[in-house]
């Protein structure tokens, strides 16, 4: 389903369909054969793990052409994936891309030890069997309810970003305004949505949110910094950012991934015109959403870059450039929270370490190399309340792992 709003300003843009290599904590690249599928002869699909690492929900995505004799047959909803080890059903998702009425991807997820090979089938539901299904999953939604807020969630991690109204309303000199285009980080300690929860709460008492009672809060601070993963346009020692989105395309939700894209208005960027349509995806069992910028702009543009707001810089910064890694590990009250970017080395010029004096201007900045005008990162946190994360090593580990993952992708063979 694809939940298409446009607001103001928007221009019009053409947008091929794309298939997405977006994963949970780990990633897999895809190597597919053709299958012809007819009655009882249903497709294997074998996934093996190259690499010393093991790989928790870890996200196989496959290009639903592969299957077209048999969606034609008995329709996706009807299909279902087996562990062909275990003879379970796995919980399985759909996307359509482009808006179509045609599912262009399907999704599972599985766990793999280090060297480990598992086989599973893509068959029709036996008569009387369900779908399995589960009360975990991915999740976002635009709110208006919150002025024009863009939120989105997995069982880890929560994120929003902020329209047109919240920018108008700081324009206007109007309360509950909100002029930024970074991205806020809300932080969970439950493994179960609390977006409509969290905002129903705070409809009810102004402020609701930013409250812990037990499932987590919002202390986040973004202001005009990019927050945790925000882009902008690096020259002359100056950031260059967009104002609020504009428009925004629910793409999917669901148990394993949610997607959407939003627009933002051109704004002038070291003397060119820049606008950027970012896509957003965020898999379950994972802290960093995958984001991909794509820009229009007068020439060529140089210098995208992705930001980490510093706050009062009383954190820990540490850059892994050769592996495409910066994190910052700071105090939140009383907690610890940890926030990392992640890029292709191949693709990063530089990291910087920018600390000013003025609020919201101090951050971590990663300068990269677009291609095709576009850039794609790996943007998240880890906070130490949610259980997941004990001290910053537990948080670079991470980090560092997911890094190594992106170098030693999953093979997946369809037959």
């Amino acid at each position: 389903m694809i939940d298409n709003i446009s607001l103001p300003f928007l221009s019009k843009t053409s947008k091929s369909k794309k298939g997405w290599m977006v994963f949970s904590g780990v990633v897999s690249l895809l190597c597919l054969s053709s299958c012809n599928s007819g009655s009882g002869d249903f497709p294997k699909i074998e996934v093996s793990n190259p690499s010393d690492l093991a790989r928790k929900s870890a996200t196989i995505e496959l290009e639903a052409g592969q299957f077209e004799a048999l969606i034609k047959q008995y329709g996706t909803d009807q299909l279902v994936v087996e562990d062909l080890e275990t003879g379970s059903s796995l919980v399985s998702q759909w996307i359509d891309l482009d808006g179509d009425k045609k599912m262009d991807q399907y999704l599972f997820q599985t766990d793999l030890e280090a060297a480990e090979t598992k086989s599973f089938m893509l068959r029709p539901l036996a008569e009387g069997e369900q779908q399995p299904e589960t009360e975990i999953k991915t999740f976002s939604r635009f709110v208006p309810e919150r002025t024009d807020d863009y939120t989105w969630e997995n069982d880890k991690v929560a994120f929003r970003t902020y329209g047109p109204d919240a920018q108008r309303r700081i324009e206007q000199k109007l309360p509950d305004g909100t002029l930024s285009s970074g991205i806020d980080a809300w932080l969970k300690r439950v493994n179960y949505p609390i977006i409509d929860k969290w905002y129903k709460e705070n409809d009810e008492k102004k402020g609701a949110y930013h409250q812990d009672t037990g499932e987590g809060y919002d202390p986040y601070h973004v202001g005009s910094s990019r927050g945790i993963g925000g882009v902008g346009i690096w020259a002359e020692d100056s950031l260059y950012t967009s104002r609020n989105f504009i428009s925004y395309k629910r793409i999917a939700v669901g148990p394993i991934r949610t997607m959407f894209e939003l627009k933002y208005a051109p704004w002038e960027a070291n003397g060119q015109m820049v606008s950027e349509t970012k896509r957003v995806s965020l898999d379950l069992g994972s802290n960093l959403c995958r984001f991909e910028s794509s820009f229009i702009s007068e020439g060529e543009l140089e210098n995208i870059t992705v930001g980490i707001t510093l706050h009062d810089k009383k954190g820990e910064v540490l850059i892994m450039e050769e592996d495409g890694i910066m994190r910052y590990y700071e105090p939140i009250d009383g907690s610890m929270l940890g926030l990392g970017v992640i890029m292709d080395p191949k693709n990063v010029n530089e990291i910087l370490d920018h600390r000013v004096e003025y609020k919201d201007g101090s951050q971590l900045l990663m300068v990269a190399k677009p291609k095709d005008q576009s850039v794609s990162y790996f943007a998240g946190f880890g906070w130490d309340k949610s259980g997941q994360f004990d001290n910053s090593a537990d948080w670079d580990h991470y980090l560092q792992q997911f890094a190594k993952a992106l170098k030693s992708p999953l093979k997946v063979m369809v037959q």
